[in-house]
């Protein structure tokens, strides 16, 4: 029996080192890919917000769409 629970002991430790392992592992190639870009908040002329500015219509408000 002591024997059985030895084993039993023993594949956990393996299993929780294989688990760390796995871990560090992910940690270490996300914090390797990470940008450190500098952020701007500044946005460039034209656009509001996070849209970008669109070309006139060629069209007024509520005037119908003329086929080409």
């Amino acid at each position: 029996m002591s024997t059985e629970r030895n084993t039993h002991h023993t594949a956990i430790a393996f299993f929780a080192i294989a688990v760390i392992v796995a871990l560090v592992a992910a940690f270490a190639t996300t914090f390797e890919r990470v940008g450190t870009r500098q952020v701007n908040n500044e946005t460039p002329p034209g656009t509001m917000g996070l849209a970008k500015p669109h070309a006139p219509l060629d069209r007024a408000p509520g005037q119908p769409i003329s086929g080409h």
